[in-house]
C-alpha cells in the first residue's frame, strides 16, 4: 500500500472504506471490507456535540481525501482509503515544528526564494491551511473567516493568473507576427537589394552605351567639320578662279 503525499496541513490515520479482490467468496460475490465496527452510540455529552460540530466544519473546510493502492503487484484487489483532516488541538510546539517543516519543505523541494514559483506557493497553500485548522480547533467562527479570506486570495490569484496567461498567449501571438513581419520585411529588402544592384549594372550598361555614342557622335562631327572645311576651301578656290577667267573675259585687251 502507497503511502500517502506528504503535506503540512495535519491528516488523521487513513481509513478503510472498501476493498475489493478478485478471489469470490464460495457465494460468488466479491468480499467487501470496511473499517472497524462502530463502537455502540451513548448519550453524546456536550464535549462530543462540540467535537463533531469542530470536525463537521473541518470536513466543510477541508474536504477529505480519498486514495486507492493496489494489494499486489499483479493487481489481485484494490483499497480505498479516506483520510480527514485532525482535528487534534496544537501546542506551541506544534506551531514551531509547522515552521520547521516549512522551511525544511522549501529547502528539499528547491523552491525558489523570489518571484513566481509554483513549488513555493503550494507549500505556503498548505502552511496556510494547516493554521486555518488550528485556528477552527479554538474557535469555529475564526476559521470560517480565514476560509473566506483563503477562498478570495485563491480567486485573486486564479484571476491574475487568467490574466497572465491570456497575456502571454497574446504576446506570443504578437511576437509570432512580428517575427513573422520581420521576415517578411528582410525577405523585401533582399528583393530590394537585388533590385538595386539590378537597376545599377543596368545604369553602367546605359552610361557605357551613352559614351560610345558621345564619341561616335564627336568623331562623326569631327569628320563632318573637316570635310565641310575642305569642301568650303575648294569651292572658295573655284571661285577665286571662275573669278578670275570671269575678268579675263570681261576686261577688253588692249
Amino acid at each position: 500500500m502507497t503511502s500517502p503525499a506528504t503535506s503540512l496541513l495535519k491528516y488523521n490515520h487513513p481509513i478503510l472504506i472498501s476493498k475489493t479482490t478478485g478471489r469470490k467468496s464460495p457465494s460468488g460475490r466479491r468480499l467487501r471490507a470496511s473499517g472497524q465496527p462502530a463502537p455502540p452510540k451513548g448519550k453524546p455529552t456536550h464535549t462530543d456535540a462540540s467535537n463533531q460540530e469542530t470536525e463537521q466544519i473541518l470536513n466543510t473546510i477541508f474536504p477529505p481525501r480519498y486514495r486507492s493502492s493496489h494489494l499486489q503487484e499483479w493487481m489481485e484487489g484494490i483499497e480505498l482509503m479516506r483520510q480527514h483532516v485532525s482535528s487534534a488541538a496544537c501546542t506551541t510546539a506544534d506551531v514551531v515544528h509547522l515552521e520547521e517543516m516549512l522551511d525544511i519543505s522549501l529547502q528539499q523541494k528547491q523552491a525558489r526564494e523570489t518571484g513566481i514559483c509554483p513549488v513555493r506557493r503550494e507549500l505556503y497553500t498548505q502552511f496556510f491551511d494547516e493554521l486555518i485548522r488550528q485556528v477552527t480547533i479554538s474557535c469555529a467562527e475564526r476559521g470560517l473567516l480565514l476560509m473566506r479570506f483563503r477562498d478570495e486570495i485563491q480567486m485573486t490569484i486564479a484571476a491574475y493568473q487568467t490574466m497572465y496567461e491570456s497575456s502571454m498567449a497574446f504576446s506570443m501571438k504578437k511576437k509570432l507576427q512580428a517575427e513573422q513581419d520581420m521576415t517578411d520585411m528582410n525577405k523585401r529588402i533582399s528583393e530590394l537589394e537585388a533590385e538595386k544592384t539590378e537597376l545599377k549594372k543596368q545604369l553602367k550598361e546605359q552610361i557605357a552605351k551613352c559614351d560610345i555614342i558621345e564619341k561616335r557622335e564627336n568623331e562623326k562631327r569631327l569628320a563632318d567639320e573637316k570635310r565641310y572645311t575642305e569642301e568650303i576651301e575648294f569651292l572658295k578656290t573655284a571661285n577665286q578662279q571662275l573669278k578670275a577667267q570671269l575678268e579675263g573675259i570681261i576686261t577688253p585687251k588692249k
